[in-house]
């Protein structure tokens, strides 16, 4: 892996094939793999946040899921080739999975989006690949029997479907239990999108960079303050470390 120093975070500055072939090698060799992925408004909150601060640094692959961070790294000297986006890594890894026989545990979201999504998988690339689901709103208590339930099916990937931090929190407490899992992330609302529940931006949006704003129509007073105050924050962050440069 090729890594930079972006803001005192590592990133590994691959493509997605490249961050396919890891994982697919990872598996392969039985051994595991924490993702994390970055955005603007991840960096953001890491700065006040120490515990998400902390799952994400543990982490051991961390890509550039947002186009501002490509774009931030060349302003201050680094080169990352492609952002990766959990979601389209999550459709690359399911489709992986029909290929190479591997399984996929689900944790997250709603039972009825839980359910569409695990449906829709099944359909398009047989119910083989579900080792097994779980939805995100269980009680505190029921977490340990979770996760023993996530152990017991022995999947080679886990995708959890919850917000930040809550998924990378989660995934840094329980990766050593389970251990038997070669791919850990935390993919955030992708599950509601390939359930149909959310729409993702058009092609041309996305190629632009311009997703978050597809995302802040959808959602502008939930997402009002994140777009806002937390855009610029990140733009001064990176501003601040380029005047270090000089």
């Amino acid at each position: 892996m090729s890594r930079i120093n972006f803001l005192n975070i590592p990133i590994d500055a691959m493509t997605m094939q490249e961050t396919l072939n890891s994982i697919d090698n990872a598996i392969t060799l039985n051994k595991q793999i924490v993702h994390s992925a970055i955005n603007a408004g991840k960096v953001v909150l890491m700065q006040t946040d120490k515990n998400l601060e902390k799952s994400v640094l543990n982490a051991d692959l961390i890509n550039a899921d947002g186009q501002s961070i490509v774009w931030a790294a060349r302003f201050l000297g680094e080169k990352i080739p492609e952002r990766v986006t959990g979601i389209d890594l999550m459709q690359e890894l399911v489709k992986m999975a029909k290929q190479m026989g591997y399984k996929c545990y689900f944790l997250g979201a709603e039972k009825d989006v839980l359910k569409k999504m695990v449906n829709t998988y099944s359909k398009e690339y047989s119910s083989d690949i579900i080792a097994g689901y779980q939805h995100g709103y269980y009680k505190k208590e029921e977490e340990e029997g979770i996760v023993n339930c996530i152990k017991e099916s022995r999947p080679n990937i886990l995708f959890v479907g919850m917000s930040s931090p809550k998924k990378e929190i989660f995934i840094d407490k329980y990766k050593d239990q389970l251990r038997s899992v070669s791919f850990l992330m935390g993919v955030g609302g992708s599950f509601d999108v390939i359930a149909g529940h959310k729409m993702r931006a058009p092609k041309l949006l996305q190629n632009i960079g311009c997703e978050w704003l597809w995302r802040f129509a959808q959602e502008p007073l939930r997402l009002f303050k994140r777009y806002t105050i937390g855009t610029f924050k990140f733009i001064s962050l990176v501003i601040n470390e380029r005047m270090k440069q000089i």
